[in-house]
């Protein structure tokens, strides 16, 4: 049975492993050395903390993968604009798995009041996360060639980008969201 959650204290060592891997294995993410589970740990509390979603998908009472979203950048304006981060366990791809957490962290951004999501894909050969992000409505907004260096060889970033809810078709709330703003910036 697959069920996508709200990420819990007791799933970080899962979490911790699963990006492990994909530091140590894949160029999805450009960091070189895995984070510790504290690390991890307060990665999440960070995300939780501005009321947004860090979400897992659970097969059979095991974490197969987790999907989180986090602002875009830090300033203010653009706190209605998301990018996405998602990771499966080696062997978990291909199952419905990713695409599972992404529409349900969609709709939850959308839910919270964000506007955007951006996706920022490591290695533009990576042809599982480009479309899964394709599949799911997002478009292309460019390639950065060359920015990343892992693995004795250059690295592009694929950016992609979608539309939540009412986009810009509407001026945001003025209420803020339901989420925390991020601090004012200079």
């Amino acid at each position: 049975m697959t069920l996508i959650r709200p990420s819990r204290d007791a799933d970080i060592d899962a979490i911790t492993s699963i990006y492990a891997h994909h530091v140590l294995h894949g160029t999805a993410t450009f960091e070189t050395e895995p984070p510790a589970a504290a690390e991890m740990a307060q990665r999440r509390a960070d995300v939780l903390d501005k009321r947004l979603p860090w979400l897992v998908a659970e097969v059979d009472g095991l974490v197969q993968g987790y999907a989180y979203a986090t602002w875009f950048r830090p300033r203010s304006a653009f706190r209605y604009c998301v990018e996405d981060s998602i990771y499966l366990a080696p062997g978990a791809q291909g199952r419905g798995l990713g695409r599972a957490l992404m529409a349900e962290l969609m709709t939850r951004c959308q839910l919270a009041g964000m506007r955007k999501m951006v996706a920022v894909i490591g290695d533009s050969a990576n042809a599982g996360s480009i479309g899964l992000h394709r599949a799911l409505g997002f478009t292309l907004v460019g390639t950065m060639a060359a920015c990343g260096w892992k693995f004795e060889r250059w690295l592009d970033i694929v950016i992609m980008e979608r539309t939540l809810g009412l986009g810009h078709s509407t001026p945001a709330p003025t209420h803020g969201g339901t989420f925390s703003t991020p601090p004012a910036q200079t």
